[in-house]
């Protein structure tokens, strides 16, 4: 049955398993095998888990790096490394971590690691994501900002993850990434993967495909990458799946003869990373961060996507 807590020092609603019953014992006199418990996640890992951005908030406000690293996992620990630092020479820090008023979807499968989602509504509505690390938890990604109404999870008794092996959810979701990568390396459009027109993801390929032009007489390379880590998904009413992942664009700008005219993330972005105010061949990294809904019928949908520049490095 799904419970329903407040957790009073925070102020959020918790989505929460429930506890499983232990099994029979072995046969007196058969041998026991020593197993580690499955994990549990309750409501003070919940709550645990979605304090941590006040940590992470003053860590970039403090410009303290090894303090984001330490806070972070999986796709948002790219931005532990150059990107932090170049906020040390004058780039902005992201933007503040101060959300509140946050549902947790906390899945039946807790896996290991163990993992739990959040939609937080104030100041704006975006996802998070947490898993734990060396028995601390860590912001896997986030925020992810809506780009469209959040869809329902499948939240009856618990919020059921998908896992990878099951044969139509698992597999839908399992793609999920790879269609997003056949999708933007392809301007033409002859992967056969869609998105709407007005989607997100079709902006940004739309965007990817006009950048080359907007920086001649500099050349411009575009290549998109997956970042390595597990797809996380979360069941949606219906059927279907709410898939989390993350993926990198690599920018590899050439000035024609000379040094770089135009360069794509402007000249204060390209002082702050490199310390550089000119440069021949410039190559910059951007994280996109995903939230996706991928129905039954394999339509996908852009629920939420957020863009970080992540790296830029010059010569």
């Amino acid at each position: 049955m799904l419970r329903r807590m407040a957790a009073p020092a925070i102020g959020v609603v918790l989505l929460l398993t429930g506890c499983g019953a232990q099994g029979d014992g072995p046969p007196t006199g058969a041998p026991t095998l020593a197993r580690p418990a499955p994990p549990t996640i309750g409501v003070d890992e919940a709550a645990a888990a979605f304090g941590l951005l006040t940590r992470l908030r003053d860590a970039w406000a403090s410009r303290d790096c090894a303090e984001v690293a330490a806070l972070t996992a999986a796709a948002e620990s790219e931005l532990a490394g150059r990107a932090c630092r170049a906020t040390r020479n004058g780039r902005p820090a992201p933007a503040s971590f101060a959300y509140e008023d946050a549902d947790y979807y906390v899945p039946d499968r807790p896996g290991d690691p163990p993992w739990a989602a959040a939609l937080a509504h104030e100041p704006d509505p975006a996802y998070f994501l947490f898993a734990q690390e060396q028995d601390a938890w860590r912001l896997a990604y986030g925020p992810i900002p809506l780009t469209r109404d959040a869809p329902r999870l499948d939240a009856a008794e618990t919020v059921r993850a998908v896992p990878a092996d099951d044969p139509e959810d698992g597999l839908r979701a399992r793609l999920v990434p790879q269609k997003h990568l056949a999708y933007l390396a392809d301007p033409a459009g002859l992967s056969g993967v869609r998105f709407a027109a007005k989607d997100a993801v079709t902006r940004l390929r739309d965007e990817l495909a006009e950048k080359p032009a907007r920086v001649r007489p500099d050349r411009l390379d575009v290549d998109v990458r997956l970042v390595p880590g597990e797809t996380r998904a979360l069941a949606l009413e219906g059927g279907g799946a709410l898939v989390f992942h993350a993926l990198t664009i690599t920018y590899r700008q050439r000035g024609r003869g000379g040094e770089v005219d135009h360069p794509l993330f402007g000249a204060a972005a390209v002082r702050d990373f490199t310390g550089k105010a000119h440069a021949k061949t410039l190559t910059a990294t951007e994280l996109i961060v995903l939230a996706t809904e991928a129905d039954g019928d394999g339509t996908m949908r852009t629920v939420g996507m957020r863009r970080s520049l992540a790296d830029i490095t010059a010569t």
